[in-house]
């Protein structure tokens, strides 16, 4: 049985996230047909983890198994060329039979974007917001949230996950020198649970308004409560940017 990984790059606007949906258009299912189409087999696709309905990502990975060896650059062109523009498959590559694109995953690190300033380019990936908030408390904030610990606030309730257990690595932001305006939220964690990174960002957000001090987030995080935290930051400000493995 041969492992191959797929490296992919979507525009989540028009979908229903990564995930399979019986009645919704997703990327997972769009590449399956794809897979299927030009391999002329069915083919199951794994990725490393869901993104929401509308959340982009630059290096999602992904993983399907073949009973015999393929052309990795034929397949992407293959791959390219049935699947619609708003998503991209950058990299075919052949793994390790045991590969797993979630289960070997030791990290994920999203984006989130926030524009302050009338802008056109990138106004579709950006969260417009004002006033500008203030980004030293949001950093202070921030740091606070590293380490690893059960992150029920940050989490949709509906979410069927039991294990709520997330080690966070990395949280900050980030201003644009050359790009007045824009502020990048930077997040990297072993694992995220449904929804956590635009509630973290919407609760961070309410901070850098003055709406809470920097320290509440430790009273948020620990109360293990969903409410306590502020409302979900847009799905279109948010990428999944890599995925870390070995």
């Amino acid at each position: 049985m041969a492992t191959y990984r797929l490296d992919i790059e979507y525009v989540g606007t028009d979908w229903h996230g990564w995930q399979i949906q019986l009645n919704d258009a997703t990327i997972q299912g769009s590449v399956e047909s794809a897979l299927t189409t030009a391999l002329r087999q069915k083919v199951s696709v794994i990725g490393s983890g869901r993104t929401d309905a509308g959340v982009h990502a630059e290096g999602q990975v992904a993983h399907f198994q073949l009973d015999s060896e393929i052309d990795e650059l034929i397949l992407r062109a293959n791959l390219n060329g049935l699947l619609p523009n708003s998503i991209a498959v950058t990299a075919v590559s052949r793994v390790a039979d045991d590969f797993h694109s979630r289960y070997d995953a030791r990290w994920r690190r999203y984006r989130y974007k926030i524009g302050t300033i009338p802008f056109a380019l990138d106004a579709p990936y950006r969260w417009f917001l004002r006033p500008e908030p203030e980004i030293s408390a949001m950093n202070e904030a921030a740091q606070l949230l590293i380490g690893k610990y059960e992150c029920s606030s940050f989490c949709r309730t509906a979410s069927e996950t039991e294990n709520r257990m997330c080690e966070i690595y990395e949280a900050s932001w980030f201003e644009h020198d050359i790009h007045p305006g824009r502020l990048d939220f930077v997040i990297r964690a072993d694992r995220f649970l449904h929804g956590m990174v635009r509630t973290i960002v919407g609760t961070l957000i309410e901070i850098g308004h003055g709406k809470r001090n920097p320290s509440d987030i430790l009273d948020i995080r620990d109360a293990r409560d969903r409410t306590q935290a502020g409302s979900a930051a847009p799905a279109h400000g948010l990428v999944l940017e890599a995925v870390g493995y070995g």
